[in-house]
Protein backbone atom coordinates (compact mmCIF):
# COMPACT_ATOMS: atom_id res chain seq x y z
CA UNK A 1 0.00 0.00 0.00
CA UNK A 2 1.03 3.75 -0.79
CA UNK A 3 2.22 5.62 2.84
CA UNK A 4 3.63 8.54 4.01
CA UNK A 5 6.39 7.67 6.20
CA UNK A 6 7.92 9.90 8.71
CA UNK A 7 11.75 8.52 9.60
CA UNK A 8 13.27 11.51 10.49
CA UNK A 9 12.40 14.73 12.41
CA UNK A 10 12.42 17.83 10.94
CA UNK A 11 10.75 21.08 9.97
CA UNK A 12 7.63 20.92 7.80
CA UNK A 13 9.20 23.01 5.08
CA UNK A 14 11.67 20.62 4.50
CA UNK A 15 9.56 17.74 3.64
CA UNK A 16 10.39 14.63 6.04
CA UNK A 17 7.35 12.65 5.23
CA UNK A 18 8.55 10.24 2.44
CA UNK A 19 5.71 8.39 0.09
CA UNK A 20 6.22 4.90 0.08
CA UNK A 21 5.30 1.21 -0.77
CA UNK A 22 4.81 -0.59 2.63
CA UNK A 23 3.03 -3.62 3.28
CA UNK A 24 -0.60 -3.67 3.85
CA UNK A 25 -1.45 -4.45 7.39
CA UNK A 26 -3.96 -7.64 8.52
CA UNK A 27 -5.75 -7.77 11.17
CA UNK A 28 -5.87 -10.44 14.00
CA UNK A 29 -8.03 -11.21 17.15
CA UNK A 30 -10.19 -7.90 17.75
CA UNK A 31 -8.67 -5.79 15.22
CA UNK A 32 -10.18 -4.16 11.92
CA UNK A 33 -8.50 -2.81 9.18
CA UNK A 34 -10.12 0.17 7.46
CA UNK A 35 -9.59 1.32 3.94
CA UNK A 36 -8.96 5.06 4.57
CA UNK A 37 -11.35 7.41 2.45
CA UNK A 38 -10.63 10.81 4.34
CA UNK A 39 -7.87 12.02 6.84
CA UNK A 40 -7.39 15.51 8.37
CA UNK A 41 -4.41 16.68 8.88
CA UNK A 42 -4.10 18.34 12.87
CA UNK A 43 -1.61 20.61 14.14
CA UNK A 44 -0.44 17.79 16.18
CA UNK A 45 0.86 15.54 13.10
CA UNK A 46 2.95 18.86 12.85
CA UNK A 47 4.30 18.63 16.15
CA UNK A 48 5.40 15.40 15.46
CA UNK A 49 7.12 16.38 12.43
CA UNK A 50 8.74 18.96 13.72
CA UNK A 51 10.16 16.98 16.58
CA UNK A 52 7.99 19.12 19.31
CA UNK A 53 7.07 15.34 20.29
CA UNK A 54 9.12 12.68 19.93
CA UNK A 55 8.29 9.56 17.86
CA UNK A 56 6.51 6.95 19.49
CA UNK A 57 8.41 4.54 16.88
CA UNK A 58 11.41 4.62 14.47
CA UNK A 59 9.25 4.81 11.27
CA UNK A 60 5.98 6.43 11.37
CA UNK A 61 3.16 7.02 9.72
CA UNK A 62 1.18 10.34 10.89
CA UNK A 63 -2.56 10.81 10.69
CA UNK A 64 -4.90 10.41 13.58
CA UNK A 65 -8.50 11.88 12.01
CA UNK A 66 -9.31 8.60 9.99
CA UNK A 67 -12.37 7.66 8.45
CA UNK A 68 -13.26 5.06 5.53
CA UNK A 69 -14.68 1.72 5.56
CA UNK A 70 -13.95 -1.51 6.79
CA UNK A 71 -12.59 -4.13 4.37
CA UNK A 72 -11.08 -6.78 6.43
CA UNK A 73 -11.64 -8.01 10.11
CA UNK A 74 -9.83 -10.37 12.82
CA UNK A 75 -11.41 -13.32 13.64
CA UNK A 76 -12.25 -11.67 17.14
CA UNK A 77 -14.46 -9.09 15.80
CA UNK A 78 -18.17 -9.22 16.88
CA UNK A 79 -19.48 -5.62 16.69
CA UNK A 80 -18.09 -4.27 12.98
CA UNK A 81 -18.45 -6.32 9.68
CA UNK A 82 -16.87 -5.86 5.86
CA UNK A 83 -18.53 -2.54 4.55
CA UNK A 84 -18.92 -0.78 7.66
CA UNK A 85 -18.17 2.63 8.07
CA UNK A 86 -15.69 3.50 11.11
CA UNK A 87 -13.64 6.21 12.10
CA UNK A 88 -10.60 6.16 14.12
CA UNK A 89 -9.46 9.09 16.92
CA UNK A 90 -6.11 10.04 18.38
CA UNK A 91 -6.53 7.47 21.05
CA UNK A 92 -5.64 4.32 19.86
CA UNK A 93 -5.71 1.83 22.87
CA UNK A 94 -5.80 1.78 26.68
CA UNK A 95 -4.93 -0.99 29.02
CA UNK A 96 -8.48 -1.37 30.57
CA UNK A 97 -6.75 -1.84 34.09
CA UNK A 98 -4.98 0.86 35.57
CA UNK A 99 -6.55 2.75 38.28
CA UNK A 100 -7.08 5.20 35.45
CA UNK A 101 -8.59 3.40 33.47
CA UNK A 102 -11.38 1.69 36.11
CA UNK A 103 -12.54 5.69 36.94
CA UNK A 104 -13.11 6.14 33.21
CA UNK A 105 -9.77 8.55 32.64
CA UNK A 106 -8.52 6.09 29.65
CA UNK A 107 -7.11 9.45 28.05
CA UNK A 108 -4.84 9.11 31.34
CA UNK A 109 -3.55 5.60 30.61
CA UNK A 110 0.17 5.35 31.29
CA UNK A 111 0.48 2.31 28.62
CA UNK A 112 -2.27 4.35 26.64
CA UNK A 113 -1.19 3.63 22.62
CA UNK A 114 -1.87 7.05 20.06
CA UNK A 115 -2.91 7.00 16.38
CA UNK A 116 0.15 8.54 14.04
CA UNK A 117 2.47 8.59 17.76
CA UNK A 118 2.59 5.70 18.47
CA UNK A 119 0.72 3.46 16.20
CA UNK A 120 0.53 4.09 12.19
CA UNK A 121 -2.18 6.10 11.62
CA UNK A 122 -4.18 7.44 8.57
CA UNK A 123 -1.74 8.98 6.17
CA UNK A 124 -2.01 5.49 4.28
CA UNK A 125 -4.51 3.28 1.91
CA UNK A 126 -5.27 1.03 4.76
CA UNK A 127 -4.92 1.33 8.89
CA UNK A 128 -5.58 -1.24 11.67
CA UNK A 129 -7.25 -0.48 14.89
CA UNK A 130 -8.88 -2.68 17.40
CA UNK A 131 -12.60 -2.93 17.37
CA UNK A 132 -13.03 -1.29 20.58
CA UNK A 133 -11.33 1.76 19.55
CA UNK A 134 -12.88 2.19 16.17
CA UNK A 135 -16.14 4.82 15.99
CA UNK A 136 -18.96 4.08 14.16
CA UNK A 137 -19.77 6.43 11.40
CA UNK A 138 -24.10 7.16 10.77
CA UNK A 139 -24.24 7.06 6.77
CA UNK A 140 -25.77 10.71 6.44
CA UNK A 141 -22.16 12.74 7.08
CA UNK A 142 -19.53 12.21 4.30
CA UNK A 143 -16.08 11.21 4.98
CA UNK A 144 -14.46 14.32 4.48
CA UNK A 145 -16.81 16.57 6.57
CA UNK A 146 -16.46 13.50 9.49
CA UNK A 147 -12.94 13.52 9.79
CA UNK A 148 -11.90 16.90 10.71
CA UNK A 149 -14.36 16.09 14.08
CA UNK A 150 -12.11 12.89 15.01
CA UNK A 151 -9.72 15.42 16.67
CA UNK A 152 -10.34 18.65 16.93
CA UNK A 153 -14.30 18.24 17.50
CA UNK A 154 -13.54 15.18 20.49
CA UNK A 155 -10.79 17.31 21.81
CA UNK A 156 -13.17 20.41 22.07
CA UNK A 157 -15.84 18.57 22.95
CA UNK A 158 -13.14 17.31 26.02
CA UNK A 159 -12.20 21.27 26.37
CA UNK A 160 -15.88 22.01 26.93
CA UNK A 161 -16.77 19.47 29.40
CA UNK A 162 -13.77 19.91 31.68
CA UNK A 163 -15.36 23.85 31.93
CA UNK A 164 -18.07 22.51 34.06
CA UNK A 165 -20.52 25.28 32.14
CA UNK A 166 -23.87 24.53 32.24
CA UNK A 167 -27.09 26.62 30.95
CA UNK A 168 -26.90 30.10 31.23
CA UNK A 169 -23.22 29.93 31.98
CA UNK A 170 -20.56 31.86 29.99
CA UNK A 171 -17.85 30.90 28.54
CA UNK A 172 -14.24 32.87 26.86
CA UNK A 173 -12.99 31.01 23.93
CA UNK A 174 -9.18 32.46 23.67
CA UNK A 175 -8.52 31.96 19.29
CA UNK A 176 -11.06 30.92 17.13
CA UNK A 177 -10.26 28.50 14.77
CA UNK A 178 -11.61 24.74 13.81
CA UNK A 179 -11.87 23.35 17.00
CA UNK A 180 -13.30 26.63 19.17
CA UNK A 181 -16.12 26.43 16.19
CA UNK A 182 -17.22 23.14 17.71
CA UNK A 183 -17.02 24.00 21.10
CA UNK A 184 -19.36 27.22 20.27
CA UNK A 185 -21.85 25.44 17.98
CA UNK A 186 -22.32 22.84 21.38
CA UNK A 187 -22.15 25.38 24.01
CA UNK A 188 -25.13 27.29 22.20
CA UNK A 189 -26.96 24.06 21.75
CA UNK A 190 -27.01 23.61 25.70
CA UNK A 191 -27.87 26.83 26.42
CA UNK A 192 -24.25 28.62 27.21
CA UNK A 193 -23.74 32.23 26.01
CA UNK A 194 -19.88 32.05 24.00
CA UNK A 195 -17.39 34.75 24.24
CA UNK A 196 -15.15 34.93 21.35
CA UNK A 197 -11.67 36.44 22.06
CA UNK A 198 -9.61 36.71 18.57
CA UNK A 199 -7.37 39.54 16.11
CA UNK A 200 -8.19 37.67 13.06
CA UNK A 201 -11.20 39.41 11.26
CA UNK A 202 -12.05 36.91 9.37
CA UNK A 203 -12.24 34.66 12.84
CA UNK A 204 -14.13 37.02 14.36
CA UNK A 205 -17.16 37.08 11.18
CA UNK A 206 -17.06 33.12 11.38
CA UNK A 207 -17.65 33.51 15.23
CA UNK A 208 -20.62 36.27 14.66
CA UNK A 209 -21.94 33.68 12.14
CA UNK A 210 -22.26 30.91 14.40
CA UNK A 211 -24.07 33.04 17.01
CA UNK A 212 -21.46 34.07 19.57
CA UNK A 213 -22.83 36.33 22.27
CA UNK A 214 -19.76 38.69 21.95
CA UNK A 215 -16.98 39.34 19.55
CA UNK A 216 -13.43 41.01 19.96
CA UNK A 217 -9.85 41.69 20.32
CA UNK A 218 -7.69 40.87 23.11
CA UNK A 219 -7.69 44.87 23.77
CA UNK A 220 -11.49 44.66 24.54
CA UNK A 221 -12.82 42.81 27.75
CA UNK A 222 -17.02 42.05 27.66
CA UNK A 223 -18.82 43.90 30.49
CA UNK A 224 -19.80 41.07 32.37
CA UNK A 225 -18.21 38.46 34.18
CA UNK A 226 -17.14 34.55 32.99
CA UNK A 227 -17.59 30.80 34.41
CA UNK A 228 -15.07 29.62 32.39
CA UNK A 229 -12.57 29.85 29.80
CA UNK A 230 -10.73 27.51 26.85
CA UNK A 231 -7.35 28.86 25.18
CA UNK A 232 -6.49 26.93 22.22
CA UNK A 233 -3.56 29.03 20.60
CA UNK A 234 -0.09 28.24 22.62
CA UNK A 235 0.47 31.44 24.18
CA UNK A 236 1.08 31.34 27.97
CA UNK A 237 0.63 35.26 28.61
CA UNK A 238 -3.11 34.26 27.77
CA UNK A 239 -3.69 32.33 30.94
CA UNK A 240 -3.58 35.52 33.42
CA UNK A 241 -5.63 37.03 31.05
CA UNK A 242 -8.67 34.39 30.75
CA UNK A 243 -8.09 34.01 34.27
CA UNK A 244 -8.56 37.49 35.22
CA UNK A 245 -12.01 37.68 33.35
CA UNK A 246 -13.49 34.46 35.52
CA UNK A 247 -16.12 34.22 38.23
CA UNK A 248 -15.32 33.15 41.78
CA UNK A 249 -14.36 29.48 41.39
CA UNK A 250 -14.05 29.51 37.47
CA UNK A 251 -12.14 27.59 35.62
CA UNK A 252 -9.68 28.06 32.46
CA UNK A 253 -8.64 24.53 30.32
CA UNK A 254 -5.51 24.79 28.57
CA UNK A 255 -6.62 23.14 25.29
CA UNK A 256 -3.08 22.81 23.40
CA UNK A 257 -0.44 20.12 23.40
CA UNK A 258 2.60 22.63 24.04
CA UNK A 259 2.82 26.15 25.10
CA UNK A 260 4.86 29.07 25.79
CA UNK A 261 5.95 29.61 29.38
CA UNK A 262 3.00 30.60 31.73
CA UNK A 263 3.53 33.23 34.77
CA UNK A 264 0.72 34.66 36.88
CA UNK A 265 2.03 37.98 38.15
CA UNK A 266 -1.33 38.82 40.22
CA UNK A 267 -2.20 36.59 42.76
CA UNK A 268 -5.51 38.19 42.79
CA UNK A 269 -6.44 36.92 39.24
CA UNK A 270 -6.57 33.11 40.57
CA UNK A 271 -7.89 33.82 44.14
CA UNK A 272 -11.25 32.86 44.99
CA UNK A 273 -10.55 29.41 44.02
CA UNK A 274 -9.87 30.23 40.19
CA UNK A 275 -8.11 27.44 39.07
CA UNK A 276 -6.24 26.20 35.90
CA UNK A 277 -6.25 22.51 34.32
CA UNK A 278 -4.89 20.82 31.09
CA UNK A 279 -6.71 18.84 28.14
CA UNK A 280 -4.68 15.84 27.85
CA UNK A 281 -5.69 13.54 25.08
CA UNK A 282 -9.63 12.39 25.03
CA UNK A 283 -11.93 9.28 25.61
CA UNK A 284 -14.01 7.10 23.68
CA UNK A 285 -16.81 8.19 25.52
CA UNK A 286 -15.89 12.14 24.39
CA UNK A 287 -15.57 10.63 21.24
CA UNK A 288 -18.94 9.01 21.15
CA UNK A 289 -20.87 11.71 23.05
CA UNK A 290 -19.39 14.52 20.62
CA UNK A 291 -20.15 12.60 17.28
CA UNK A 292 -23.54 11.60 18.43
CA UNK A 293 -24.54 15.55 19.19
CA UNK A 294 -22.49 16.66 16.10
CA UNK A 295 -24.95 14.75 13.82
CA UNK A 296 -27.82 15.59 16.16
CA UNK A 297 -27.37 19.40 15.37
CA UNK A 298 -25.72 19.01 12.02
CA UNK A 299 -22.79 20.49 13.28
CA UNK A 300 -20.70 23.15 10.72
CA UNK A 301 -17.86 22.09 9.78
CA UNK A 302 -14.69 24.39 7.38
CA UNK A 303 -12.77 22.07 5.36
CA UNK A 304 -10.68 21.71 2.37
CA UNK A 305 -10.29 18.73 0.39
CA UNK A 306 -6.84 17.98 -1.25
CA UNK A 307 -5.30 14.54 -3.13
CA UNK A 308 -3.45 12.00 -1.14
CA UNK A 309 -0.16 13.13 -3.08
CA UNK A 310 -0.31 16.73 -2.31
CA UNK A 311 0.01 16.22 2.29
CA UNK A 312 3.64 17.16 2.14
CA UNK A 313 2.28 20.86 0.23
CA UNK A 314 -0.72 20.54 2.48
CA UNK A 315 1.25 20.28 5.98
CA UNK A 316 3.16 23.26 4.66
CA UNK A 317 -0.10 25.34 4.39
CA UNK A 318 -1.68 24.24 7.40
CA UNK A 319 1.40 25.21 9.21
CA UNK A 320 1.30 28.83 8.18
CA UNK A 321 -2.41 29.26 8.42
CA UNK A 322 -3.54 29.54 4.76
CA UNK A 323 -6.03 26.21 4.81
CA UNK A 324 -9.66 27.72 5.33
CA UNK A 325 -10.69 25.69 8.31
CA UNK A 326 -9.35 22.28 8.45
CA UNK A 327 -7.45 20.52 5.58
CA UNK A 328 -8.85 16.82 4.46
CA UNK A 329 -6.91 14.22 2.33
CA UNK A 330 -8.62 12.26 0.22
CA UNK A 331 -7.61 8.75 -1.10
CA UNK A 332 -8.30 8.44 -5.00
Amino acid sequence: MRAWVLEKQDKIENKPLVLKEVPAPEPHGKEVRIKVIASGICRTDIHVAEGDLPMGKPSLILGHQVTGEIDMIGDAVTNFSIGDRAGIAWLNWACGKCKYCLRGEENLCPNAKFTGWDVDGGFAEYVLISEDFAYPLGDNIPFEKISPLMCAGIAGFRAFRLTGTMEGDKLGLYGFGPTASYVLQAAKHLGIESYVFTRNKKNQDWAKELGATWVGDYQVKPDTRLEAGIVFPPAGNLVEFSLSQLNSGGTVVLAPVTMTPIEIKDYNNIWLERSVISLAHITRKDGLNFLKLAQEIGIKVKYETFEFDQLLDVLISTKHGEIKGTAVIKMD
